[in-house]
Formats: structure tokens, sequence, C-alpha cells
């Protein structure tokens, strides 16, 4: 779901679109994906988390092929059935690999959205021949047809155990997540993360157009450093894991991304632009893999519940910041102003960190002191 940010550029010209109705499109995208992954909790309790992912990845053919035809209509309904799947699978996909090995689901949850970091890196180069060949739907069609691949080896797959008696029976064991003092803060955690991680992503492409613009084609590929370097971060992680707690290798990536915003925000050259994209997706890699990882820490037994709401939350973010950025943009006439947005989520996001690290240890302090 990442091409939308290097496609943005592209789909502007082609529907005339100000920084506002750009970041509409992804706010469209998100907040379908939201919906999404408030069913996929319900479809995986009743058809499992094979036919789950099966039921996304079609969908998502459906809207990639759609999007390369039609007008500003069309369009966003075709955002809107790629939104919607790709919130069916993604809390599927994330919540089947942590209850594979849960004793490491953190380390193989980064190693799964390292994979997931191939894509999103790869993507931009391709949107980026496909529009020197002035050919941008050789892409989307592309892409439908790649995913058209996946969902036939998903077709003759088996997930074990996978059964419908096998989810519901957990289920029915946990207690109501909606007790948890903890929900608000958990999804307001993951609104800022998806919604930071997203707003450096999907604005950075636009972004080098126009401090750059004497570059042709060069700035439709300034994604990819960002995406790439969240995918080494996320294979460090899965290795870096080994050594310290989850919680320490967070806050020392949200230092990272932080020097990375402000790196973009008083870039004034492709150089500074691709550094502080590079910062900024090494600091921000490991943050979503980590916070999926504690979610039983935080929630216990009710974590697969949660998992609704808290992945919903992200989508929200996802949907609302991207906008508030272009709608930034539009006001106060650029980019470099809107980017202020994401530098104050990382904020948020190192503040809950070392607010919850050092709660943690004033409470194992105490413990022994209490019995």
């Amino acid at each position: 779901m990442t091409f939308l940010g290097p496609m943005l550029p592209i789909l502007s010209a082609r529907w005339s679109l100000s920084d506002s109705g750009a970041g509409a499109l992804i706010f469209t995208q998100f907040l379908s994906s939201m919906f999404g992954m408030l069913l996929s909790g319900v479809l995986v309790e009743r058809q499992g988390y094979r036919l789950t992912v099966i039921i996304g990845a079609a969908l998502m053919v459906a809207g990639m092929a759609l999007l390369a035809t039609g007008p500003y209509s069309v369009g966003l309904l075709s955002i809107c059935i790629l939104g919607f799947g790709h919130g069916i699978t993604t809390p599927a996909g994330n919540l089947r690999t942590a209850e594979i090995d849960p004793a490491r689901s953190a380390s193989a949850l980064n190693v799964i959205n390292a994979v997931w970091g191939i894509g999103a890196m790869s993507s931009p180069f391709l949107i980026a021949f496909a529009q020197k060949e002035h050919r941008p739907r050789l892409f989307l069609y592309g892409t439908a047809a790649a995913l058209t691949l996946l969902l036939l080896a998903l077709a003759f797959s088996r997930f074990s155990p996978d059964t419908r008696a096998h989810v519901s029976r957990s289920s029915a064991e946990t207690p109501s997540v909606w007790a948890s003092p903890m929900l608000p803060v958990i999804c307001l955690l993951f609104f800022v993360y998806v919604g930071t991680e997203t707003s450096f992503g999907g604005w950075v492409a636009t972004y080098a157009h126009r401090v750059v613009p004497d570059e042709r084609t060069f700035w439709a590929v300034t994604p990819s450093f960002y995406w790439g370097s969240l995918l080494a971060g996320r294979t460090m992680a899965a290795v870096a894991l080994r050594f310290k707690p989850a919680t320490t290798i967070a806050k020392a990536g949200l230092v990272l991304a932080l020097f990375g915003g402000l790196t973009l925000v008083s870039a004034h050259g492709i150089g500074l632009i691709i550094a502080g994209a590079v910062l900024a997706g090494l600091g921000l890699a490991s943050i979503f893999p980590i916070s999926v990882s504690l979610l039983p820490a935080w929630f216990g037994g009710s974590a697969r519940r949660a998992s609704g709401p808290v992945f919903s939350s992200g989508n929200m973010g996802g949907a609302a910041l991207p906008w508030v950025v272009g709608a930034i943009s539009t006001h106060f006439g650029g980019l470099r102003v809107g980017f202020i947005v994401p530098l104050l989520g990382v904020m948020a996001m190192l503040f809950f960190y070392v607010t919850s690290d050092v709660a943690g240890q004033l409470r194992a302090a105490a413990t022994p002191n209490q019995t």
C-alpha cells in the first residue's frame, strides 16, 4: 500500500489535485483500511486466517486493476477497495506471525515486516520506470498480476491450526478488552505511529519534487530510501532484540527518527532529503513490530480482541495525519511546515516509551516491598 506516496504527483497531475486533495487520497486509503481491520477479527473467528487473507488479497487485486482506469471518482472507489483489502489482511498476517512463536514474536514480526519493506522499497523504482516510459498504468497492472499470483499461492496453502473452533474457543476464554485502562493509550500510540510513518513516506516524493524541481524522475525514487531503511532497520532490530530489551531499542530508534525528521525539515538539496529519509526510516523501523509484540504484555489474554481497535486506530492515524500534513502545506504554503506534524508524532512516541519504561522500573522496584 505504500505505492500511493510516489504515485501522488502522477495522480495529482492526472486529476488536477491540490496538496489537500492529494492528502484526501491517503485519507481515503487508510479510512477504508480501518473498516477492513474492524472486519478482520470477525472473519478470522468465523473463517480462519487463511481465508481471511485470501479475501483481502482478492480485494487488492480488484482495486489495483480498477485504479488504472477511469476518472477521479473511479480512482477514489479503487483506493477504497485497495484499503479495505489491505485492512483485512494486516491484523490477520501480523497476529498469525506472532502466534507461531510467542517467545520470539518481536524478532519474527520484525522479519515479516522487513519482507514487506522489500515491496515498499522497490515500488518507487518501478513507478519511476513506468513514468519514464510514459506508461504509469504498467505498474498498476503489473502489481495486480503479482497479487493474483499471491492469491493463487494462498489458495493452495495450508495454515495449521486454522479452524473456526480453535479461534473461537480461545477468544471465548479471554476477558473483555474494553475494561482495560491501557486500551485508549495503546490505540493512541498506534494512531500516532502509523500516521507518522505514512506522513514521511507518503509526502517525501512530493517534497523532493518541489525542493529539487530540476530532477526529472529521481524524486520518484526518494521514498525507496525511506522504505529501504525501514527494511534494513527491521532486519537489524531482529538481531539486536537478542541482546537488548525491546523498549530500549524503541527509544533509541525514536531518537534517530527525530534527527531524521529535523534533517528533512531543514533540507535544501536532494542529499539532505535522502539523509533525512534514511534516518527517519531507520529510526521508525522497529516501532510497529515491537509495539505489536508487546500487546500480550499490555492486554494479557485480551490481546487478540484488542488487536481490532488497536490496528483500526493505527489506520485512523494513517488516514488523518497525512491529510493534516497536506492541509497545513496548502494553508501555509509548503511541505516544510507540514512535516512538523510527523516530527511531533515522533516526540510523542518517544515520550510514551520513556515514561512507560520508567513506570515499569518503578513498579518492579516497589514489588519486593509489597511482599
